[in-house]
Parts: structure tokens; C-alpha cells; sequence
């Protein structure tokens, strides 16, 4: 899987760096002081990930957990990210990923006990729910197999009920989840499966994703829906009524915890990595301008009737309105 392994040295004997080792492939394996003296530090074209793609196992320095910008999640609570991996498998054409770093490469940190406990301290300080999220710079599950990282996590569920996690994924590897929680939420990205096959390439199916998303739900797992990003056609409507038909199908809408809904957007340095990689993508096929937030994307009115259409396609299921959200709109 990995044409190189790159380990910081004070983690190679640890047990979490040998079990991680013994689930790859990879063909060299090269010790180094930091993570950071070497991911990024020359530009990597993102499309080479596809021929050569390297493995860093490190532990995280700095800042373990960022508060989320505005409308990132449910109003009314406290949202944070923790940072547990970079880059992705997946190769989705509008991924923000490919213009925010220098280097397609996965990172994987190991220091979980560390991320932990500012979460800990976080929750200390705070006696209302607080949100957890993951999958910022990653899919939460598509490695989970291989970093086994979910125990630590459960812990601290059951330690603190008031915390809430977040699993952001396209994935479908489920098995190294260890049952349902009342604070753990699975959420997963969904389009119509032709936007799927043209722009989510290699992540699994509508049908695969439905499938693990319904498994899920009849375990007790607590379910929530991204339905970003939407991006424009001719046909609109009518793949969007069909899909969600679909998605009520697997699990009843009403029942799914929340639903997040944005349109494709872009920062000026990732839209230009985008028009690069990917010249003909079906998401240039509508105009997109900078607005406010310096973010590439349709234009406000433009964007509002779609994220108002399939808001209202939503409460045709028959789900609360409290728990539909726009997403990174104020």
C-alpha cells in the first residue's frame, strides 16, 4: 500500500507503532527525528498520490484540538476538532485537502492518550454538552483497522456523557468500531451516486455507504447525514428526490440525528489546485465567484435556493427542523 514508512524514532518500539506496522504493506522503512522536518517541506503534487503514496507515524505536537469555525455543526453547543490523522485515501475532486498541504501523503499520530486528555481538561471546565469532532483532515473509519485507536475514545465516552464525538466518514470499515454509544454519533458524506462515481473517486458506493449506514442504525448507533457538498445540474431536483428516497430507504429521515446540508465551496489557494487537477470536472460546469468569507461558490442567491430546496425535500420526511442545519452559513 505504502512505497515508504517514515517513523519518528522515540515512537518505533511502542506497541501502537509495531501492531500499526504489522497490518501494511510497505517496501522501505526509514527512521526520522520528526514528522515535520519532512511531510511538506517539498511540494508533492496531490495527483501523485495515485503511483506513490508514503506513511508517516509521529506524534502530534502542538495544538491537539481547534475550535471549529462558525456553523460547523448543531447551534447551541461548544464544537471542537481534534487532529488524529492527515490526508486521506480517498481521492474526492473537491477535496479542500489537495490546496492546505504541501504533500498528499497520510500522517498518522499515535499520541491518542495525549489528544485525550485535553479533552478531559476541556470537559472539566465545562458542565454542558461539548462536541468532538473528527475527520477534519481525514476519514474518521477508512483507517480505523489498521491505528485501532478507538478504545481510548470509548473510555472517555463513558467516562464523560456530556462529550459528545463525531465520526466524520465515506467508509464503510465499521469493524473496528466498539458498539454504540449514546454520545458517539457516525455521520456520513452523501451525494446521488452519479456524483459519486464522477467526483468521489475511490470511496464506496451510495449502495455500499446506505448498506453500512442501515447495519449501523439496527446496531443503535446514533446516525447523522452530511449532504455536502451539493453541487448544481440540469437535473438537480429530480437526483436529489431519488437519492434522499434512497437514504429514507436505509434509515428513516426522521429518525437520523441531524442533517447538515452546503454547497461546493472553495479558499482561492484551493480552487486553484482544483482547476488544475482536475480541468474537466463536472464542477466547473456552473460559475462559482469569491464571496464573503473569501470562499469560492455559487453566488448567495444561487446557493440559498439549493440549500432551501433540499431543506424542504427534508422536512417532506417528516424530520425535526431543529436538527437540519446550513453548513458554513451564518
Amino acid at each position: 500500500m505504502f512505497n515508504k514508512v517514515l517513523i519518528e524514532k522515540d515512537i518505533l518500539n511502542t506497541k501502537k507503532t509495531q501492531s500499526i506496522l504489522n497490518k501494511v504493506k510497505y517496501q522501505d522503512l526509514i527512521e526520522i527525528d520528526r514528522y515535520d522536518e519532512y511531510f511538506g517541506k517539498y511540494k508533492k503534487p496531490y495527483l501523485q498520490k495515485r503511483e506513490n503514496l508514503n506513511l508517516y507515524i509521529a506524534k502530534k505536537k502542538g495544538n491537539l484540538i481547534k475550535e471549529t469555525p462558525d456553523a460547523y455543526g448543531l447551534s447551541g453547543d461548544k464544537h471542537y476538532y481534534y487532529i488524529h490523522q492527515y490526508n486521506c485515501i480517498y481521492e474526492c475532486e473537491y477535496c479542500y485537502l489537495q490546496g492546505y498541504f504541501h504533500s498528499p501523503d497520510i500522517v498518522l499520530f499515535i499520541n491518542h492518550d495525549e489528544i485525550i486528555n485535553e479533552m478531559q481538561k476541556i470537559m472539566d471546565q465545562n458542565q454542558e454538552r461539548v462536541w468532538f469532532h473528527a475527520g477534519e483532515f481525514s476519514d474518521s473509519l477508512a483507517l480505523s483497522h489498521i491505528t485501532d485507536e478507538f478504545a481510548d475514545y470509548y473510555a472517555f465516552l463513558d467516562k464523560n456523557p456530556n462529550a459528545l464525538i463525531e465520526l466524520r466518514t465515506k467508509s464503510v470499515n465499521t469493524k473496528a468500531l466498539k458498539g454504540a454509544r449514546e454520545n458517539l454519533y457516525i455521520t456520513y458524506s452523501l451525494s446521488p451516486q452519479q456524483k459519486i462515481k464522477e467526483i468521489d473517486l475511490k470511496t464506496p458506493s451510495l449502495k455500499h455507504r446506505l448498506s453500512a449506514i442501515n447495519k449501523l442504525y439496527q446496531e443503535g448507533y446514533k446516525i447523522g447525514i452530511h449532504l455536502d457538498p451539493i453541487i448544481y445540474n440540469d437535473d438537480f431536483k429530480e437526483n436529489y428526490q431519488e437519492f434522499l428516497d434512497e437514504l429514507n430507504t436505509a434509515i428513516p429521515i426522521k429518525e437520523i440525528q441531524y442533517i447538515s446540508i452546503g454547497v461546493v465551496r472553495y479558499t482561492p489557494n484551493v480552487w486553484n489546485e482544483v482547476k488544475k487537477n482536475y480541468p474537466n470536472s463536472i464542477m466547473h460546469k456552473e460559475e462559482l465567484v469569491k464571496t464573503e468569507g473569501n470562499l469560492i461558490r455559487y453566488n448567495k442567491p444561487m446557493r440559498m435556493w439549493i440549500l432551501n430546496t433540499v431543506e424542504e425535500m427534508l422536512y417532506s420526511y417528516e424530520i425535526a427542523k431543529e436538527k437540519v442545519y446550513k453548513c458554513m452559513e451564518i
